[in-house]
């Protein structure tokens, strides 16, 4: 097994063992191998033992290594979104988890309907409220699910979010709480594509195990599987 497949099995371990830990169903956390700047070869490797969910920042990037990896994988996009890019989006990926804002959603919505499909989102919340990061603000999350709730062509499956940055993953525990809260204050609410299974996509490399204790269903990682960055440049 190359290095990326046993990493790979290790992080799916911690997943099972931190999801039986905390009392929930084995099986129910979802985990987002983030494949930005890492070639289509090297993602290559994680699909040969037999992952097929991964996450682009970029869709530039991702229009180039995503059309080399065939039909089978499923895509999330994790970046900053733009509106100028929701028709490329819409296209290329199965979930956007970054919608923050109103003209966002309509863009996609408007888009996903030119290709008859429905597209699947995340609404992405600032959850620390801080000014150089994308999200909604916590309070006027609500609103916006309301207002994404008309968009015909759009299924919001739940919240996003990306905490403050900590050295200790413990840290972060309160905003991964407070985003769970938030989702069962929405699913109340009814505000949700299933009220009954709301998505929570938090925690990365550093701290999913404590996302997974507080209540993800998503998490997202990426040096923990593929190791260290590489530069952008050669995607094959």
């Amino acid at each position: 097994m190359s290095s990326i497949g046993i990493r790979l099995q290790q992080v799916l371990r911690a997943i099972t063992e931190a999801t039986v830990q905390a009392g929930r169903e084995p099986g129910s956390v979802k985990l987002v191998a983030v494949s930005k700047t890492v070639p289509a070869t090297l993602v290559q490797e994680a699909m040969d033992c037999g992952h097929m969910l991964f996450g682009e920042n970029y869709l530039q990037e991702a229009q180039e290594k995503i059309p080399l990896l065939g039909a089978g994988p499923s895509w999330h996009f994790i970046g900053r979104l733009q509106s100028n890019k929701c028709r490329d989006v819409a296209a290329l990926f199965n979930m956007v988890e970054t919608v923050d804002r109103l003209k966002v959603a309509q863009r996609l919505n408007e888009c996903a309907g030119a290709l008859d499909r429905r597209l699947n989102i995340l609404v992405q919340v600032n959850i620390g409220e801080e000014a150089q990061k994308a999200g909604v603000m916590p309070d006027e999350t609500g609103p916006l699910l309301e207002s994404i709730a008309a968009c015909a062509h759009l299924s919001c499956h739940g919240l996003m979010a990306l905490p403050p940055y900590f050295d200790k993953p413990e840290a972060s525990r309160p905003y991964f709480r407070q985003l769970r809260q938030l989702g069962q204050q929405f699913a109340h609410k009814e505000l949700f594509y299933n009220n009954h299974q709301v998505e929570l996509s938090m925690g990365m490399s550093g701290d999913y195990i404590a996302a997974i204790e507080e209540g993800a269903t998503i998490i997202r990682v990426g040096t923990a599987i593929f190791g260290a960055r590489p530069q952008p440049g050669d995607l094959s």
